[in-house]
């Protein structure tokens, strides 16, 4: 993995800062794309550069603005003279009750999960095919079965996991395609936080009864991107046994 290139969505904070820092510390390139996080991206990409110079860079744009994502590629081809990774971990979530359903949300939450995914891979594709690249999906559990009140959400991660599939068979042999399903592992930054009781329920119907870390996800990457040469088209779930029984 020594001086590839990964363009990680959404890579300022949680999982995808620990992907960033995980697959540099292999001695990945990263460009780490943001919205809003700009203080978090630029942070993260400075301790980066101070581990390794020049290996390290930060990129904004408004996934919803689908015309933008070639730029987030082409900037990064820009710099570094290649692509050999691309991470589609940004996302939004939260509940819509069925009565409550807007199409803005179903803007939103499509446009981040499974748009945007499906645009930026294309905008990626001829770069990956000259590195024999990849392209890593940040899934969801909730894409496998869906989350009660979550109907949008859940339809937008099972539309990615199929996208996964969908591109792994368009885009071979040249370029694996693959997702991961994070189950328990950072409480999504809303009220669930401070759910005690519903935490400690989502945590009792995992098998291992206990939450993940941002680590194990920023592992199955790194593992479909450097030991995984012959998986494509799957969805690994990385959640404690939780799939087994939502």
């Amino acid at each position: 993995m020594q001086n590839k290139t990964a363009l990680i969505t959404g890579g300022a904070k949680r999982i995808g800062a620990e992907i960033a820092r995980m697959l540099h510390a292999e001695g990945m390139n990263i460009a780490i794309h943001y919205r809003g996080s700009r203080d978090e991206a630029q942070q993260l990409c400075d301790h980066l550069n101070r581990l390794r110079n020049n290996s390290a860079i930060i990129l904004q744009a408004d996934l919803l603005k689908i015309a933008n994502l070639p730029s987030l590629v082409d900037k990064t081809v820009k710099h570094w003279g290649k692509l050999d990774a691309l991470i589609n971990n940004a996302s939004s979530f939260y509940p819509t009750p069925i009565g409550q359903i807007t199409e803005a949300h179903w803007d939103d939450l499509i446009g981040s999960n499974l748009k945007a995914p499906l645009f930026l891979s294309q905008a990626a594709a001829p770069y990956l095919k000259q590195t024999r690249g990849n392209i890593i999906n940040i899934v969801d559990v909730h894409g496998i079965r869906p989350m009660k009140n979550h109907t949008v959400y859940s339809t937008a991660k099972a539309g990615l996991a199929m996208l996964t599939q969908s591109l792994a068979k368009e885009l071979g042999p040249e370029v694996r395609v693959n997702g991961v399903a994070p189950g328990a592992i950072v409480w999504p930054e809303n009220n669930l936080e401070q759910d005690t009781t519903l935490r400690e329920m989502i945590l009792d119907r995992t098998a291992l009864k206990r939450q993940g870390d941002p680590k194990d996800i920023a592992a199955a990457v790194r593992f479909l991107i450097r030991d995984a040469d012959y998986i494509t088209g799957q969805v690994i779930p990385v959640c404690g046994g939780r799939s087994i029984n939502i």
